[in-house]
């Protein structure tokens, strides 16, 4: 990617809002922590270590929410109030994701034994957390292309902008998605409502393709461009 089609960052400091959002996410991150006592026995251990998979699962997803965080921070540094309010309510849920999160991929490695209808509750409350946190950052991201000539973003730039708002809507999407399935399908395929999960890949993968491939005629259309306007000048 030539230099001059970079996003170019625009905090130059941590500012007291990422400062106590990093907090939070720490905070959130110690509450998924396997177990908070050194084991004293080796059964104990080994208990611990069984949980592991679902602590490094509920890690990764925790890293991806905090990474969207950074990343909008660094590149827009916007503090005004709407932005004050978003971000605090992303933070509470947040905190609130974490226990179901917790709960959910531990189930899958300990065997829990679920009804349809405690597994319909379950992809509810994980669904409804899941669709609040990345709606929370399509505002975010939308926010930021509305301020864009505040913000002097390039053509690049607020095209990236809407592709993280495109992003960040489709996993709201799929959120709701899995909502419905819990509610409306019968007992014996209530699982689909987890499994949906696996098509924020496919979405992902589509979304990124289309407006990868729509940047990189925005850029071709610019480097020509100049090119012209350095023809001309000489």
């Amino acid at each position: 990617m030539p230099d001059q089609f970079a996003f170019r960052p625009r905090a130059r400091e941590v500012s007291r809002i990422e400062a106590f959002s990093d907090i939070v996410f720490g905070f959130a991150l110690t509450l998924i922590v396997v177990s908070l006592e050194v084991p004293k026995t080796f059964d104990e251990l080994i208990v611990a270590m069984h949980a592991f998979p679902a602590f490094a699962l509920c890690f990764a997803i925790l890293l991806w929410i905090w990474h969207a965080h950074y990343t909008y921070y660094r590149r827009y540094a916007l503090h005004d109030e709407f932005t004050l309010v978003i971000n605090s309510l992303l933070l509470f849920v947040v905190l609130f994701y974490v226990y179901p999160l917790k709960f959910v991929f531990s189930g899958l490695f300990d065997k829990r034994g679920y009804t349809a209808a405690n597994a319909r509750v379950l992809f509810t409350i994980y669904g409804l957390g899941f669709a609040s946190i990345f709606l929370l950052y399509t505002l975010l991201y939308a926010h930021a292309l509305k301020k864009r000539d505040e913000l002097k973003l390039t053509i690049v730039e607020q095209h990236d902008t809407r592709t993280h708002v495109y992003m960040f809507s489709g996993d709201v999407i799929i959120g709701v998605l899995s909502v419905l399935l819990a509610w409306t399908v019968p007992d014996r395929w209530v699982g689909f409502a987890g499994f949906i999960y696996f098509l924020i890949g496919v979405m992902s993968g589509t979304v990124g393709t289309v407006m990868g491939n729509r940047r990189r005629a925005i850029e071709a259309r610019l480097l020509q461009s100049a090119a012209e306007e350095a023809a001309a000048a000489s």
